[in-house]
């Protein structure tokens, strides 16, 4: 990976995650003031407590993808250290999934008159969930890819021995 991908990469995730936190705590001062009172036709306190969660796990996988990007770079990224944020990752997505399937519970009874609004958010999550599959293939990818790199360093150390 080039620096400038590395830069431009990091650029954005310091974009995403700064404007994420901003959210989070804009949403958690209204949560704790209570300054904006609630018209009884959303749950905005559940919901607003439901989102700041969510951004937090978004959050996660951000710092993780960061710390990866730092392994490419290094070039230590096919190491057993990258499983560790990778999972990271994947426990994210999947709470980001759980998440919006509350969202889509507390949404549901407001969508009485048109519930394809709540199947249209049930498959929303079902696809944030295909993205956590999708990882979780990428991930043994990365321990097909580690498992040559070390097969490949013993014949290299056995090759030194014979010669």
């Amino acid at each position: 990976m080039g620096k400038l991908t590395v830069r431009a990469l990091r650029a954005v995730l310091v974009m995403v995650l700064t404007g994420s936190v901003f959210v989070q705590a804009l949403m958690l001062w209204a949560l704790v003031s209570g300054k904006d009172p609630e018209d009884g036709s959303l749950p905005l306190t559940p919901l607003r407590v439901v989102t700041i969660l969510g951004i937090g796990a978004a959050q996660v996988a951000l710092v993780c993808v960061w710390r990866l990007v730092t392994m490419v770079r290094r070039g230590t990224v096919f190491s057993h250290g990258a499983f560790r944020y990778v999972d990271v990752i994947i426990g994210a997505i999947v709470a980001a999934a759980l998440v919006w399937f509350a969202v889509t519970a507390l949404n549901a009874p407001s969508q009485r008159d048109d519930p394809g609004v709540t199947l249209i958010m049930a498959g929303i999550g079902l696809a944030i969930l295909g993205v956590a599959l999708i990882v979780l293939v990428l991930r043994t990818l990365l321990a097909q890819a580690v498992d040559r790199d070390v097969e490949a360093a013993q014949m290299r150390a056995d090759l030194d021995e014979v010669i």
